[in-house]
């Protein structure tokens, strides 16, 4: 991290605008544990935008048939542009504007890291059947996704990248070492973890972590980690 991403970070909270046709659906998660830690001290700012209030009509209309015949309904363009040239009106800049989508890269911790260095970033998440292309060619700048699966809408995969990116973002978490040392951070899976009891249910903590000998706790952990990914994760040695 060079000099001047550690002067924003220190100066100047991320933004994140979470663009959504369900605003209830995420409101509590937000609010909750370090997330919402995270708001409250001016880490980050969340702010969750209703697709709605840029609708049409009276039943502010944001989806329609689409063309071609199918089932499903898409959501319209024109809600989505206004919402985005309001948000465009405010400071900071957007850095990034992220599409959460099936069909699209799957998130990793590398692209959480490089996420978590960005000033201001929009996300939207898709629902119904999906979203004009025109949103996708026109506005969207990166699209991600949680997995191949699908699931009822982007809010869910939406609150998944915002973890990830925030307990990245310095004073996030408790222990800033904590998020250095998760599993994918280096590209390694996490060696297992014990606390106390030492002894529980004749099940033993390794000896090791309990020697006071710091090189050699390392030396184990590392092992652990290779191994572990090896038997898991193989995909990951590959890379």
């Amino acid at each position: 991290m060079d000099s001047s991403t550690r002067e924003r970070n220190r100066l100047q909270a991320m933004r994140i605008d979470l663009v959504t046709a369900v605003p209830d659906l995420v409101a509590s998660p937000l609010s909750a544990s370090i997330l919402g830690r995270a708001q409250r001290a001016s880490r980050v700012q969340i702010n969750v935008i209703d697709l709605r209030e840029f609708g049409e009509g009276v039943h502010r209309q944001i989806d329609d048939y689409a063309f071609g015949g199918g089932a499903g309904m898409v959501i319209k363009p024109e809600p989505v542009f206004r919402c985005l040239d309001a948000l465009r009106s405010e400071e900071p800049p957007f850095d990034e504007v992220i599409f959460l989508t099936p069909d699209a890269p799957i998130l990793t911790q590398p692209i959480a890291t490089e996420l978590s260095l960005k000033t201001r970033i929009v996300l939207i998440a898709g629902h119904y059947k999906g979203i004009d292309q025109r949103v996708r060619d026109q506005l969207v700048t990166r699209e991600l996704s949680i997995g191949p699966y699908v699931l009822s809408g982007g809010e869910l995969p939406a609150l998944v990248l915002i973890d990830a990116i925030v307990r990245l973002l310095p004073g996030s978490l408790g222990n800033a070492e904590s998020a250095m040392t998760d599993s994918f951070q280096d590209g390694l899976l996490g060696a297992p973890v014990y606390t106390r009891p030492a002894v529980y249910r004749g099940l033993a903590v390794p000896e090791v972590l309990r020697s006071g000998d710091h090189d050699a706790i390392q030396e184990w952990r590392e092992h652990q980690r290779i191994s572990r990914t090896r038997r898991i994760r193989p995909d990951l040695l590959d890379d």
